[in-house]
């Protein structure tokens, strides 16, 4: 017997505190440097979702779908791409003025521009810090070096740059509409910022009196506050309960203004008494139907949520008090004949909970109805990963019903580039090119084209948060700044972001980049499901169910928690986080390093002439595993690659192949070829397994791949190639089912695995039986 080496892998465990030595290194070798078809390979680009620094601690949901971004982009590394994989932070919007109010407890109307701009920043640098980092802990290896923010000048630039285009294009345009409105947030939203909640609400059936005879008419309604601005009632064409009113005139109650009765299609004939009154506006019918039958608007709610001067004596209440106050009046002049509580699908702000109104404002609007058959065109020509979220934005598609407001009343958001002329309000568009902040700065204009005076006002107005983020994949390109970088990069390979934002980020990036470049912005889809805690539900601070990643990743490293992400669930499918399965997916490192130590202990020989049956049955094997893994990458589903190595490592190659050439590869027994051929293999296996989790796990993988194979990153190779080795997966089977049984046995018998036992090797498995007897004792 020949003397053993000394393992090159100390201890029984992985340890997570490398990690850090790792990525230390990786800085200093500069591996993921992306250059336009360097070494003439073919580029991959990543549009990815630059994170929103909302507050500590990030949810861990958002940082396992960052970790599954970075294992696609790996993958394309290692499949031979040429990779462009950004790293952005995402600091614009309402949520950055909300948490900084609530901060610095100040509001944002009675704060200075200036000064609440620069809380802002304050409050968003100590968030992004800590989330850069929790990155880089996590293994991510996109460009920090050049990472971009969504507030710098060179981004607004580029947003108002897309602006003065869409403008020049006449795609855009002013219009005072009703708009959703959240009194909250102080600002007009887009249908994509509203949520739906079955809360409960009061349903108010009143009386009607009909003009000029003692009928009366029951209407019921859950928004009583509203009756001032009623200027129709609807009945179904065919309640039969109605038809002599229709045509005729009633009263509205408290107000006394005369309304017309009117059949439509669309009255509810099962909700409350089937008579609906059409006020501006309670909710999206009463919108349709004023459009639909040209009504004069009554503007019942201002800006502030409170009631206006229409409603009379109510003038000055706020929507809620304002309710409490008429359905109280309602019943104490009998008017009303029932006040039953329901639960009513409300439409929330889905930033502050709020319940939205609508109400008339003048705003600016991006033309998108007369683009949407071309937009479902775009929607299914592109690849979706999973195919089934295809669907949310085929809905979303279908469902629009209005053109985009893209304008808000906010101040931490790109300034919408346009100023008024202070005379005539024609406006004036600058040049792109430069960042412009119209509420700050000096008119670029010295007259106005239309009446020649020379007088300006600025638009204090802000873009949607939507209208920058929409450009991510023009932005990473380098559009309108670097020509040549753009052609060889746009559209973007791939969009890499959660299902939860398909109607607002994926779609918006679609339209604008359409209507600026004719292309869609990325050639594939791949959409992430959402975190939840162990019982499946959404984690969030207020449940009490939320974890903080953080300690998660002290304790079990990166890599723990990224083979967790990877195996958890399928790819779109929603996964569930607790600290046992993350404890779980360490267990899987502690066996592949162990696996490793034990085939550090031999010299990795050339390929020798021959090899055994066994050797040949797991390279068959191993064959198989690279082709499914392969395939999985190439779908970019992490579930694949993870879940089959996993299943390969603990459960054939560790359990049955290491048992059956334990002796073999210590040359206790038989020709130094046949231990070659073990020793030969054992590092194959080794290597290939290696190299196909490396995407998934890159700590380990490269400090294993160091000691064992050379200096070099593991992330500068290729996968693996599949071998041309082939057993039939029925005799694969039968060996697998014959060490069990053999086990099985020993056990029932009271045997240890070292003990000897009398049993037949089957007459199918009479190529194994030199490793079969060795491995089981058998005599």
């Amino acid at each position: 017997m020949e003397a053993q080496p000394v393992p090159k892998l100390e201890g029984t465990n992985w340890n997570p505190g490398l990690e850090e030595e790792l990525r230390k290194l990786w800085e200093t070798e500069n591996n993921y440097r992306f250059e336009p078809n360097k070494d003439k390979k073919p580029n991959f680009v990543l549009d990815t979702p630059p994170p929103y620094p909302s507050g500590k601690p990030w949810h861990p949901g958002a940082l396992t779908q960052y970790s599954q971004i970075d294992m696609v982009a790996r993958s394309a590394r290692m499949r031979g791409y040429n990779v462009l994989y950004p790293v952005g932070i995402d600091r614009n919007g309402l949520p950055v003025e909300i948490a900084t109010e609530r901060k610095y407890r100040i509001q944002l109307r009675k704060t200075p521009r200036d000064e609440f701009i620069t809380l802002c920043k304050h409050a968003l640098d100590d968030i992004e810090a800590y989330m850069l980092e929790l990155l880089k802990k996590l293994g991510i290896s996109g460009d920090f070096e050049n990472k971009y923010r969504t507030d710098s000048e060179e981004y607004r630039k580029l947003t108002q740059w897309s602006f003065i285009e869409l403008w020049e294009k006449k795609l855009i345009y002013i219009a005072n509409r009703p708009n959703v409105y959240c009194t909250d947030c102080g600002t007009a939203l887009a249908d994509a910022e509203i949520e739906y909640e079955e809360r409960p609400t009061y349903l108010v059936t009143n009386r009607f009196k009909v003009k000029a005879s003692d009928e009366e008419l029951l209407v019921a309604t859950t928004r009583p506050e509203l009756l001032e601005a009623c200027q129709l009632v609807i009945v179904h064409p065919e309640d039969e309960r109605y038809k002599d009113l229709v045509g005729r005139k009633v009263i509205v109650p408290l107000f006394g203004n005369e309304v017309p009765v009117a059949a439509h299609p669309s009255a509810d004939m099962s909700f409350g008494t089937g008579a609906v009154m059409i006020c501006s506006y309670g909710d999206y019918h009463d919108v349709q139907l004023f459009r639909e039958l040209r009504l004069r608007e009554i503007v019942a709610i201002d800006s502030d949520g409170k009631m206006t001067a229409a409603a009379g004596k109510y003038a000055g209440m706020t929507v809620k008090d304002a309710r409490s106050q008429i359905i109280q009046e309602l019943q104490e002049a009998k008017i009303a004949t029932k006040v039953e509580q329901i639960q009513h699908r409300t439409p929330l702000c889905e930033r502050s909970h709020t319940p939205i109104e609508i109400i008339p404002m003048q705003e600016y609007y991006l033309k998108q109805l007369e683009f949407l058959p071309k937009l479902r065109k775009l929607a299914k020509a592109m690849e979706f990963h999973p195919d089934m979220h295809r669907q949310i934005l085929s809905n979303w598609i279908d469902s629009l019903t209005t053109d985009y407001p893209i304008s808000r009343n906010r101040y931490y958001a790109t300034e919408i580039p346009i100023w008024y002329c202070s005379k005539c309000n024609e406006p004036h568009v600058p040049k792109p090119g430069r960042y412009y902040r119209p509420w700050k700065d000096e008119s670029p204009f010295k007259k106005c084209v239309k009446c020649g005076n020379q007088k300006f006002i600025g638009e204090t107005k802000t873009f949607d948060t939507w209208m920058d983020s929409s450009i991510s994949a023009l932005f990473v390109t380098k559009w309108n700044r670097d020509q040549a970088f753009h052609q060889a990069t746009y559209p973007a390979s791939i969009r890499t972001q959660g299902k939860d934002i398909i109607r607002t980020w994926l779609y918006y990036s679609m339209l604008k980049c359409y209507l600026l470049t004719e292309k869609a912005p990325f050639e594939h889809a791949w959409i992430g499901g959402l975190g939840q805690d162990a019982s499946g539900r959404a984690m969030r601070k207020s449940l009490g169910n939320f974890m903080d990643p953080e300690p998660l990743l002290q304790k079990y490293g990166a890599d723990a928690f990224r083979f967790w992400g990877a195996s958890e669930a399928n790819l779109g499918y929603d996964f569930r986080l607790s600290e046992d399965r993350v404890a779980g997916a360490g267990k899987f490192l502690t066996k592949l390093w162990n696996t490793a130590r034990f085939i550090g202990n031999f010299p990795e020989p050339k390929r020798p002439e021959t090899l055994t049956q066994t050797d040949e049955w797991i390279l068959a094997e191993l064959a198989s595993l690279i082709k499914e893994c392969k395939e999985g990458y190439e779908d970019f589903n992490l579930f694949v690659p993870s879940t089959k190595i996993r299943e390969f490592l603990w459960n054939v190659f560790a359990a049955h192949y290491i048992e059956m050439v334990k002796g073999r590869a210590y040359g206790d027994v038989g020709r130094g070829e046949d231990r070659d051929a073990a020793r030969y293999t054992l590092h194959l296996i080794m290597k290939s397994m290696l190299l196909l989790l490396a995407p998934i796990t890159p700590h380990i993988t490269d400090h294993i791949w160091r000691r064992l194979y050379g200096s070099k990153t593991i992330h500068l190779e290729s996968f693996p190639e599949a071998g041309q080795h082939k057993v039939a997966k029925a005799e694969s089977q039968e060996l697998m089912e014959f060490n069990i049984e053999v086990w099985k046995t020993k056990r029932e018998k009271g045997l240890a695995l070292k003990d000897s036992i009398k049993i037949e090797v089957p007459k199918k498995l009479k190529g194994y039986s030199a490793d079969l007897t060795r491995m089981h004792h058998i005599s």
